[in-house]
């Protein structure tokens, strides 16, 4: 077991980056199993709860159950003191008597105190003092010290261990204030069918308040505050009277998704054959179905106004911008007619998600009190900034992301196939770009996406102190807060390449087509993905017992279910290729594909049984055997072929002739870079398809005109070829963010010709056919350029910044006879072409 049996230890804390630190130490103020929990009784539900959840933990730990009393003469010792400034009467008269200054946290959002004190009032040594600007607030310090203890904010959602030890000891020297950056971070539970909901039925009954108690409750550890509930057939305030009270409890602010105006889930509108979803044939019931829903929402909630079609399909074409807003006034009118108070005071979004941008786009307009949720293209790229020089909005903006998706090209919804770098480096756009109100993300089932979830709400949390350099750390920080920390950085390498992988093409689109087979590229990554297990499995074989049920949850079953998918797919590759050859090896490739097949069956099974069935359910997303966007209904094992052994020929070794290479260069490795104008060029470590990215800083740059100093890289280079060339650039499918005529762009030049000025994503439609369909299925964008030398030996190759965005991943020199793979070949040594 992970038992500390020392007691003046050193108790080990995680922290992210801009996090509380040193709140536990070692032998300094107090024990805190000496001491008692002090909440006041007019503090709110959720001070209460959140008191009541610190005495749980801490019991976890120690084996210790302090009490918790509700009147500071109850105290005969140490106190931890959790409050308000508002309702707490110590913590008032602490503030009075100038032990503590609460200056720093008044009146700000959720920010939180925490100090330590000594003789805070007459019999009490020692006060650790969790004081909240508001009950938020007043929590999240809470969970600073519940996490530093050594209790995950996983410990239930992925059977993370707690750490016991003896004691837990409070720094006497410690003065700490936090506060989130982006006002409102949240989770939403979408595409839960059949995984969460057959898991969520099996264990509680369903989508009711036991299972919200238990994802309120991790958002808040999280320090999280939003939550859109599930909607697949599911209505969080219907089915479940309590749902409502344990948001409240929690503190969860509660709103619907995109297409669930005012409060009510669509699932609702069946339930009450309400007719059309037609504003213009059936104003009169949807308006009445939307009041109910305000009424009966009388928690801390932000609403959705606006109207999609029905069943969250897009409206007709025909739909009048004018009759959209009139909905949009029309809804406001309702929410001020139940509320009593002016719409204004009733926080509001309006999703411009997908054809709905397109009518902003076009004109349409909502009040600015509404805050305007930006989007992304369900694939984890923004499609849409407001630009700086908009004039403010004083709802702001906010962001709806997605780690999961039921849509075309096609769903993605079985495993985590969202590496840190890209998230980092998108949401980083819309921070910079002050979208700041609101950030959500669909996180599909909630597992297996616990990785990227605690990365985008502690992003969230405070983008200014996560940096793309800080990434590798933070996967480190992270998985040493879930298992034993010796093993830390390895499960960190482990974390961080899956994640890349799988990010190469989602796992429902690979088939056995997607890797070159004769390049050698399907071997490489089959090989790349099988090492990683033989890693994944060695550091399994030496983890504490009570770490492996977590592991294989957060890192071993993401690992070993692909590289079994990997491996399956290439063997039908290699069954194809010798059945066209009739080599004797054809059927022991269909056997290899079927003994594969069967095997992921395996893997599931193996998850569902962790923890005696804990999560059964949960790999239930069938994700083999499709033949469109949708989801096949049952897996099927992809079609081999068999020949009768007397018909097959030996294997002979196909000569392979000798094709003239181009140059590869990884975006990263450039000969000078040329830094101007106050833009530099920042590397983003591990991010992209094969190795790192580069990009101008900062990303609010203005447009540059490309030539003579401004900013760009060089690539030199040595080629025995001469003439014209082909230049591949290979990029991140970074959208039309600011949808201008021409795009992002960029610049190409060799030596010294005039650059030529490409656009990156002009033709970004971001519909589910043509040239967006390809970007995202492949998660690149390649554009070419033509360039002609006249001699041989040393060149420049010089890519050049236009606009800021653009994110390069790697440069292709292609002199004719470059062999095509999927990510294209592997860089060059010493980056010289030959004939």
């Amino acid at each position: 077991m992970r038992v500390n049996l020392i007691v003046a230890l050193f108790i080990f804390t995680f922290s992210v980056p801009g996090r509380a630190q040193g709140i536990v130490t070692n032998h300094s103020s107090f024990a805190v199993t000496t001491a008692v929990i002090y909440v006041d009784d007019h503090e709110s539900e959720l001070v209460k709860t959140v008191a009541t959840l610190l005495q749980q933990d801490i019991e976890q730990v120690t084996g210790k159950k302090i009490p918790i009393v509700a009147e500071i003469n109850q105290v005969r010792r140490n106190v931890i003191v959790i409050g308000t400034l508002q309702q707490s009467a110590f913590i008032k008269q602490l503030v009075s008597r100038k032990k503590i200054n609460a200056s720093t946290i008044s009146g700000k959002w959720e920010a939180s105190f925490t100090q330590t004190i000594r003789n805070p009032a007459p019999g009490i040594a020692h006060a650790l003092i969790v004081a909240g600007n508001d009950r938020r607030g007043a929590a999240y310090g809470v969970f600073e010290v519940s996490k530093q203890a050594g209790v995950s904010p996983w410990y239930w959602w992925a059977d993370v261990p707690v750490v016991k030890r003896k004691e837990i000891y409070i720094n006497e020297n410690i003065t700490l204030t936090d506060a989130p950056k982006v006002k409102y971070r949240g989770l939403f539970i979408n595409d839960e069918a059949p995984a969460l909901s057959g898991w969520s039925k099996e264990k509680f009954g369903g989508f009711n308040h036991k299972f919200y108690a238990k994802f309120f409750e991790l958002i808040l550890r999280l320090k999280g505050n939003y939550a859109w509930p599930a909607m697949w057939g599911n209505a969080f305030y219907a089915d479940d009277s309590l749902n409502i009270k344990v948001a409240d409890k929690y503190g969860i602010v509660i709103g619907t998704s995109h297409h669930e105006p005012l409060m009510r889930a669509h699932d609702e509108w069946r339930r009450v054959s309400g007719g059309q979803w037609n504003y213009e044939t059936n104003k009169e019931k949807l308006q009445q179905f939307w009041r109910d829903g305000i009424k009966r929402a009388t928690n801390e909630k932000i609403v959705s106004v606006g109207m999609r079609g029905d069943g969250d399909a897009p409206m007709s074409r025909e739909t009048a911008t004018a009759l959209l807003e009139q909905i949009v006034t029309d809804q406001r009118t309702i929410i001020s007619d139940v509320t009593g108070k002016p719409a204004t005071e009733t926080p509001q979004l309006w999703a411009l998600y997908k054809e709905v941008q397109d009518y902003y786009d076009k004109g349409m307009r909502v009040p600015d009190d509404v805050t305007l949720l930006l989007s992304d293209d369900n694939w984890g790229n923004l499609r849409k900034l407001p630009r700086l020089t908009e004039k403010p909005r004083k709802g702001g903006y906010g962001i709806y992301y997605h780690f999961d998706y039921v849509g075309g090209p096609r769903n993605y919804k079985w495993i985590n196939t969202n590496p840190l770098p890209r998230i980092w480096e998108q949401m980083h756009l819309a921070w910079a770009y002050k979208v700041r109100t609101i950030w959500i993300v669909n996180v599909g089932d909630i597992k297996p996406m616990e990785f990227p979830i605690s990365f985008f709400l502690d992003y969230a949390w405070n983008p200014e102190k996560i940096d793309a350099d800080d990434l590798g750390s933070y996967t480190e920080n992270w998985a040493a807060a879930q298992f034993a920390k010796p093993y830390a950085k390895d499960i960190a390498t482990l974390l961080a390449k899956y994640g890349k992988y799988n990010s190469r093409r989602k796992p429902e689109l690979l088939d056995a087509n997607t890797y070159s087979l004769h390049t050698g590229e399907w071997k490489t990554v089959v090989t790349e993905y099988t090492d990683l297990l033989k890693k994944a499995e060695a550091i399994n074989n030496v983890l504490p017992t009570e770490d492996k049920d977590a592991y294989f949850q957060l890192v071993l079953h993401p690992i070993k279910a692909c590289a079994n998918l990997y491996s399956m797919y290439y063997y039908v590759a290699l069954n194809k290729d010798a059945y066209q050859h009739k080599w004797k090896e054809t059927n022991l490739y269909a056997d290899k594909v079927n003994e594969l097949y069967v095997n992921d069956s395996l893997i599931t099974r193996q998850y569902h049984q962790l923890n005696s069935g804990k999560w059964n359910h949960l790999m239930d997303q069938t994700h083999i055997g499709y033949t469109y966007w949708q989801q096949p209904e049952r897996q099927k094992m992809p079609a081999v072929h068999y020949l009768p052994t007397d018909s097959t020929v030996a294997h002979e070794a196909i000569p392979v002739q000798q094709a003239k290479r181009g140059i590869s260069i990884d975006a990263d490795h450039f000969s000078k870079a040329v830094n101007t104008g106050g833009i530099t060029w920042k590397v983003l470590p591990d991010h992209g398809r094969t190795g790192s990215a580069i990009t101008p800083f900062p990303v609010t740059a203005d447009a540059q005109k490309p030539g003579g100093n401004s900013p760009h890289l060089q690539y030199d280079i040595v080629t025995a070829s001469e003439g014209e060339f082909t230049i591949n650039a290979y990029f991140s499918p970074t959208l039309n963010l600011f949808r201008d005529e021409n795009g992002l762009q960029y610049a190409m030049s060799v030596d010294d010709e005039t650059p030529q000025i490409i656009s990156l994503n002009k033709e970004d439609k971001t519909s589910d056919k043509g040239i967006w369909n390809k970007w995202v299925s492949e998660n690149i964008i390649i554009k070419s350029t033509t360039h002609k030398i006249i001699k041989s030996g040393k060149h420049t190759v010089k890519f050049w910044m236009v606009n800021s965005g653009v994110v390069l991943q790697k440069l292709v020199l292609d002199f004719g006879s470059t062999e095509q793979s999927y990510l294209g070949p592997q860089e060059t040594s010493g980056r010289i072409s030959s004939n």
